[in-house]
């Protein structure tokens, strides 16, 4: 889940709660790009619009051991996650234009706590908690995949 910091994104969640509809009451599934990262494959959902971004993974019992989310931004800027409303515990790799991993951090499932990148990023990809490390994954690691031109 996303920490919406935007006038628009704060727009879209008042109007959403005005309406009387809930986005954020059911998972979402979305198309889906492939990712590469060393010799591992990803199956990730691309989420690019605000609406998108702020129900990311939320809801969901489980995902698939090498699926995760793409979050795509318009622009490069300071991104802060939280967990409120997501089941899963995760792991969320912030990323830069490049597709050079700038930060990892782990995500307990159902918290308010917030996870930021340690620069500005376009890119955050979510994985199940513990992926990166298990898979020997570090900041400094490039992805490869549509997004980074690969």
């Amino acid at each position: 889940m996303i920490q919406i910091k935007t006038r628009a994104g704060a727009g879209l969640a008042l109007a959403l709660a005005c309406s009387g509809v809930s986005a954020q009451d059911h998972a979402q599934q979305l198309p889906s790009i492939q990712l590469g990262a060393g010799m591992h494959l990803i199956q990730a959902e691309v989420a690019q619009s605000d609406e998108q971004r702020a129900i990311g993974l939320m809801h969901r019992p489980s995902m698939p051991a090498n699926n995760g989310m793409l979050f795509v931004f318009e622009q490069p800027q300071p991104q802060c996650f939280w967990m409120k409303n997501t089941l899963l515990p995760l792991s969320i790799a912030f990323i830069a234009d490049d597709g050079t991993i700038v930060n990892i951090e782990e995500m307990k499932a159902q918290t308010l706590d917030s996870h930021c990148s340690a620069k500005p990023v376009r890119y955050a990809l979510e994985m199940n908690t513990g992926w990166f490390a298990k898979k020997g994954i570090k900041p400094g690691t490039k992805l490869r995949g549509k997004p980074w031109g690969q």
